[in-house]
């Protein structure tokens, strides 16, 4: 199938062209019919499969095809996009930018992290398309300078993310104030029943369409773990990218913290690094996105939340150095490499009290990881250096005096 062939105005085939597209995706052929015909929609497709111009296209199209904006007064906002992360709702923003060229809609992106002020004065001029992160914009609506009511298209993006960051109440608190005619789209990586008991309360009716397993993997991705203790991480991980060719490396940690110690770490070792997570300040991390883009950072250490809104090209290893909790988000951290037909390297530090996830990870994508070549210590010396809990002091059994009894 072709874009040509979906149904899009000539406005978008023509942005589209101009972004080089020519073959949909398998969630843009899935999804964008049901968005034109104006379906609630419940999709569910992995980080990098092409979400955004799943439901931005179709959006736009419905857009430029009804009525004009009022010629007198300011333009109501008529589609609202939700998204988790300020370096999402950014990215998705710029989709709409680049998508909308040709078609004379305006949009913004509101978030936290920066000041208010030119929002607010966007917000003001009027615009037809709002993407939003939920605290930023449940501010807005508290101060007046966000009014739902003529909203016709609601995008509720990454809801397992919304699940995980707590912003579910949120979100709910949003949903209270559209109106009750409108179109729902929810997009998820996964489909947690936290997030398919949402969806029950948001979607009317809605058409279910469901884009790659996630315990499939791309096999352009050259997947393995490495054994290694968790003291010689930091040691094994700088060893790694000064030994291997690494053009563009992306590393996840579990926690902010270890982020920012894993990236000092690599700094000291003579690496150029940076870390990104959602304790840093906005500027900081479009300046960090930035640098990792522009080649100024060789390698990017994040949290996996934060790397959500990460879409940089080129990412030639994916090193987990915390394994995943859940073994989906291997598949999704993965993901972020091996893209648009180019090679990729997937490794895994796994310590001795990680096992139990790598087993995990190889039982969801029915596979077993190879060792990389070279691993740092064998899988039994890496069990031996798991902490090991205090044995407990031998019984001891004395033959005094037995315990006098106490009195009735």
């Amino acid at each position: 199938m072709m874009f040509s062939q979906l149904g899009l105005s000539e406005p978008l085939l023509r942005a589209v062209a101009g972004e080089s597209y020519t073959t949909p995706t398998p969630i843009q052929s899935e999804a964008i019919p049901h968005v034109l015909a104006g379906r609630d929609l419940m999709a569910c497709a992995q980080t990098g499969t092409g979400k955004t111009a799943a439901f931005a296209l179709p959006i736009l199209h419905r857009l430029s095809e009804s009525a004009e904006a009022p010629r007198h007064g300011r333009r109501p906002i008529r589609v609202l996009v939700l998204s988790p992360t300020r370096e999402l709702a950014a990215q998705i923003h710029e989709s709409f930018r680049v998508y909308g060229r040709h078609v004379g809609l305006r949009s913004t992106v509101v978030f936290g992290g920066v000041g208010q002020q030119p929002q607010v004065r966007a917000l003001e001029h009027g615009i037809d398309i709002l993407i939003a992160t939920p605290g930023r914009l449940l501010d807005l609506m508290n101060q007046g300078f966000v009014d739902l009511h003529a909203i016709e298209t609601f995008v509720l993006d990454e809801a397992d993310r919304m699940l995980d960051m707590g912003f579910i109440p949120d979100v709910r608190r949003v949903v209270s104030k559209l109106p009750q005619r409108r179109q729902t789209l929810l997009f998820s990586a996964t489909m947690p029943d936290a997030v398919a008991h949402l969806a029950g309360t948001i979607l009317r009716n809605p058409t279910r369409v469901r884009i790659a397993p996630v315990r499939a993997t791309t096999e352009l991705i050259e997947q393995s773990v490495v054994f290694v203790s968790r003291q010689n991480k930091p040691r094994c991980l700088a060893d790694f990218l000064n030994n291997r060719s690494v053009s563009r490396a992306l590393v996840f940690t579990r926690t902010k913290r270890g982020a920012d110690r894993v990236a000092k770490q690599l700094n000291q070792a003579g690496i150029r690094a940076d870390a990104m997570h959602g304790d840093k300040s906005q500027s900081a991390r479009q300046r960090t996105l930035s640098n990792f883009k522009t080649n100024r950072l060789a390698v990017l250490v994040a949290t996996d939340i934060a790397a959500r809104g990460i879409d940089v090209e080129g990412i030639s290893h994916v090193l987990n150095y915390d394994m995943p909790q859940e073994p989906e988000t291997y598949v999704h951290r993965i993901g972020r490499t091996g893209r648009a037909g180019a090679a990729g390297f997937a490794v895994s530090f796994c310590d001795g009290e990680e096992r139990k996830q790598l087993k995990a990870i190889e039982r969801l994508i029915r596979q077993t990881l190879p060792v990389a070549g070279g691993s740092a210590e064998s899988p039994a010396s890496v069990d031996a250096a798991k902490p090991q809990k205090p044995a407990r002091p031998p019984k001891v059994f004395s033959r005094g005096r037995p315990k006098q009894r106490l009195g009735r």
